[in-house]
C-alpha cells in the first residue's frame, strides 16, 4: 500500500514500502561515516543528522527524485582519520559549497571535469579508502574479539545475500551494545546556534582537503549522477543544476552545525537498486534522520563500541576503494589512480591530487603527440 503527492517538479512523490527500502538503501554508508565522524571527532551528530534530514526532504521534493545526500567522503574522512579538526572541515564545506555554487550558476562543471581528468578523482577515493581503512585497525586494536565478531556477522550477511543490509546491522548491534551500556537516552533537541563546534579555521590542510574533494565531487556527485538520471529514471537533469544544490547545502547548513553534503551516484544507484522510484524516498529517509537526531548524542554516543565502529569503517573503505578502480579499463589509468591513492594515503591527499592532475595532463599531451593528432583548441581541452 502507498500515497501519492505531486512535487514541484511535476513528479510524483510515492510513499510505499518500496520508498522506505529504497530510503534504507542509501543510508548504507552515510550512517556509519556520521557516527564514526561524532565519536572520533568535536562534530555535534545531532546537528548533523539534522542537516541530513533537512535537505534529504529538501532535494527530494525539489527534484521529484530519490537524490542522495551523503557525506563529502574525502573531507569526512579526512576528519574521522585526524587529518583535519572540526573547525577545519567546517571552513573547508563552506570554501567547497561557494565554488560549487559559482561553477554551477556559471556552467563550468564539464569543463572542470575534463582538466581534473577521472583517474585523478578515482585516486583520491583509493587515498581516502587507505586512510580509512588504516583508522579502521586502529580502533579495533582496542578490543580484537568484537571486531572479529561484527566481521563475521558482515562476512555472514554476506553469504546468504544481504551485503547491502549488513552494515546497518552491524550499526544497530552496536547501538544496542551502547543503550545497555549508558542506558535509554533522553531526547534532547540539539540547540539552535552558529557554528556549535566552533568558528571554521581555514588552513592550509582546510584548502587541500577541499581541492582534493571537488575533483571527487564535480565527478561523481555533478556528471555521474547527472547521467544517472537520465539512465535510472528518464530524467534530464544537468550537472551545474546538482553542482547548485550542493552549494546551496554546504552554504546553508554548516553554519547550523552541519557537514559537507553533496549527491552521489552510488547513493543514488543504490536507492534505485532497494525500489525507490520517487522522492518520497528521501522525505522519509529524512524523517527518519530527524527523528535519530534527538538520541545521537552524549553517553550514548561515548558508549559505541569503537572496534564495531572499526568493522563498519572497513566495509565503507572497502567499497569505496572498489568503486575507485571498478570502472578503470587501461594500464596506463590503472596507474594513475594508484599512484595517487597510494601518495595520497601515505603523504597528503592535496597533494597527490594536484601532482597527479599535472602529471595526467602531461601524459595526454605526451599521448597527442605520438599518435601524431597535435595541440588541441583551448576550448576542447
Amino acid at each position: 500500500m502507498g500515497y501519492s503527492f505531486r512535487s514541484r517538479s511535476g513528479s510524483d512523490l510515492e510513499f510505499s514500502t518500496s520508498e522506505l527500502a529504497g530510503a534504507l538503501g542509501d543510508s548504507v554508508t552515510v550512517l556509519p561515516l556520521l557516527v564514526a565522524l561524532g565519536a572520533t571527532t568535536t562534530v555535534s551528530l545531532p546537528h548533523v543528522l539534522v542537516g541530513f534530514g533537512v535537505f534529504q526532504i529538501v532535494w527530494g521534493v525539489a527534484y521529484g527524485l530519490p537524490l542522495s545526500v551523503e557525506p563529502m567522503k574525502a573531507l569526512v574522512g579526512l576528519a574521522v582519520v585526524g587529518a583535519l579538526s572540526a573547525a577545519e572541515l567546517a571552513a573547508a564545506g563552506l570554501l567547497a559549497g561557494g565554488v560549487l555554487l559559482s561553477v554551477g550558476q556559471l556552467g563550468l562543471v564539464g569543463r572542470l571535469q575534463r582538466v581534473v581528468g577521472e583517474p585523478v578523482i578515482r585516486g583520491v577515493q583509493l587515498a581516502v579508502a587507505l586512510l580509512l581503512l588504516e583508522a579502521a585497525v586502529d580502533l579495533s586494536i582496542g578490543n580484537p574479539p568484537v571486531a572479529v565478531g561484527g566481521l563475521a556477522v558482515v562476512g555472514l550477511l554476506a553469504l546468504v545475500g544481504y551485503r547491502q543490509a549488513s552494515v546497518l546491522v552491524v550499526l544497530g548491534l552496536g547501538a544496542v551494545a551502547a543503550v545497555a551500556t549508558a542506558g535509554v537516552p533522553t531526547p534532547t533537541m540539539p540547540a539552535l546556534t552558529v557554528f556549535p563546534a566552533g568558528s571554521p579555521s581555514l588552513t592550509a590542510a582546510a584548502v587541500e582537503g577541499t581541492v582534493a574533494q571537488l575533483g571527487m565531487t564535480v565527478g561523481n556527485a555533478a556528471i555521474a549522477t547527472a547521467l544517472l538520471c537520465g539512465d535510472l529514471y528518464d530524467r534530464e537533469v544537468s550537472a551545474d543544476a546538482l553542482s547548485t544544490s550542493m552549494g546551496v547545502t554546504c552554504l546553508a547548513a554548516i553554519p547550523l552545525g552541519g557537514v559537507p553534503m553533496c549527491h552521489g551516484s552510488g547513493g543514488l544507484a543504490g536507492k534505485y537498486a532497494f525500489g525507490a522510484r520517487t522522492g518520497g524516498a528521501n522525505v522519509l529517509l529524512g524523517l527518519g534522520y530527524l527523528a535519530l537526531a534527538p538520541i545521537a548524542a552524549g553517553a550514548v554516543l561515548a558508549a559505541f563500541p569503537m572496534a564495531v565502529l572499526g568493522v563498519l569503517l572497513v566495509v565503507v573503505a572497502l567499497e569505496l576503494a572498489r568503486a575507485a578502480v571498478a570502472a578503470v579499463t587501461d594500464r596506463r589509468s590503472l596507474a594513475v589512480v594508484a599512484a595517487v591513492g597510494v601518495a595520497g594515503a601515505a603523504g597528503n591527499v592535496g597533494v597527490a591530487f594536484v601532482l597527479g592532475t599535472v602529471g595526467s595532463w602531461l601524459v595526454s599531451r605526451s599521448a597527442w603527440g605520438a599518435s601524431g593528432v597535435g595541440e588541441r583548441e583551448p576550448d576542447d581541452l
